[in-house]
């Protein structure tokens, strides 16, 4: 089969490998018919991933149809289309049981396109099936549940929930890119009562406008802590969202909130952040931090199966699956490209007849 493999930092190739094959009774073998490129795909990429070794199939998220399976799965069959998350889980360590599946003690956690091959890939083998997969309604297209892989639940459970946001909240949020689009979406879900967006490109604030941010802040043209101090008669936004994973936004993050505001911070670093508790420690801050552990699925597939959430805006560019490379060139260059996320789709995608037209459209 084909696939993205990643052979060290700044370094990937559309290559042809062994096919998976069921290694454990809890094995699924998943023909991938949707996947997408994640901000942390460029982070391994940059090399802030030690621990995904040259070789290793990359991606995390993805849409399928299950091929074949185990003699120990027994929540999915053949023919099954299924969401597979992230997030893997073995559903019998301490762990697990808590619900907290990023923290998993028996061979699950981030372990897809990290370290064991990953989605962006003709077919995949998903350890865990019964408990690391969804099965997606049939009224739903792949398009409409792809995000809920990652980005949405990681920005719900990390940012939204993990923050505490309340109605009436004034939530700040660091970094427009895909994950702080999704802390708007799903901020949203808790009626605050302003949502400030900020970032160095007009464009992503431009999306950040059409996803729900009530203000827009670039701050390559001011001083935003001063600028959400105006808008909070000087106290500072109630709770801030770090969504990008470097030193200097987690940072300003701490400088946007109250005294007893919360940060949550979302962004996957890869370099040492200062901590300035010198300025902290008297106002009651409260900070946070999380890898997803996507608990969250079934509950926000409910609300886009509702029609209560879209994540359709997430789908700026569509690309073949064989077009992977091409993908990557137009996913990290967003600056220029205007990406938001890239669709990656096999022969077999399941769209809606308007998700058809719309493709027939960008072609």
């Amino acid at each position: 089969m084909k696939a993205l493999v990643y052979h060290g930092p700044g370094a990937r190739s559309w290559d042809t490998v062994d096919d998976p094959t069921i290694l454990d009774p809890t094995d699924a073998i998943v023909r991938i018919d949707t996947s997408t490129i994640c901000g942390t795909d460029l982070h391994i990429l940059k090399g802030d991933v030690p621990e995904t070794v040259p070789g290793t199939v990359l991606g995390h998220e993805a849409v399928g149809t299950v091929q074949e399976v185990g003699a120990g799965v027994t929540t999915v069959v053949p023919g099954d289309r299924v969401l597979l998350s992230c997030v893997s889980s073995c559903g019998r360590c301490r762990y697990c049981k808590e619900g907290r599946y990023g923290q998993c003690l028996g061979g699950g956690g981030w372990i897809f396109g990290h370290l064991i091959d990953g989605l962006q890939a003709e077919y995949a083998r998903v350890p865990f099936a019964d408990n690391s997969v969804y099965k997606v309604p049939e009224r739903l297209s792949d398009e409409q549940v792809l995000f809920l892989a990652d980005i949405l639940p990681t920005s719900f459970e990390v940012g939204v929930l993990n923050g505490m946001v309340t109605p009436g909240d004034v939530v700040a949020i660091v970094g427009a890119g895909p994950i702080g689009l999704a802390a708007i979406l799903t901020a949203r879900l808790y009626t605050p009562g302003r949502i400030v967006a900020i970032d160095l490109a007009d464009s992503r604030l431009a999306s950040a406008q059409r996803f729900g941010a009530d203000t827009m802040i670039n701050n390559s043209d001011g001083d935003p802590v001063a600028q959400v101090m105006e808008l909070t008669d000087g106290l500072g936004a109630d709770v801030a969202f770090e969504a990008v994973g470097v030193p200097q936004t987690f940072e300003l993050a701490t400088e946007l909130i109250r005294p007893g505001g919360r940060v949550a911070n979302i962004g996957v670093h890869g370099q040492s952040a200062t901590l300035h508790l010198e300025t902290l420690w008297t106002r009651d801050v409260t900070i946070t931090t999380g890898l997803v552990d996507t608990y969250s699925i079934p509950q926000l597939m409910k609300l886009i199966a509702s029609g209560r959430l879209d994540p359709s805006l997430f789908a700026t560019h569509r690309f073949p699956l064989g077009e992977t490379m091409d993908a990557y060139d137009t996913f990290s260059d967003a600056a220029s490209s205007g990406a938001l996320k890239v669709v990656l789709q096999g022969g077999n995608a399941s769209s809606s007849v308007v998700e058809a037209e719309q493709i027939a459209t960008v072609a």
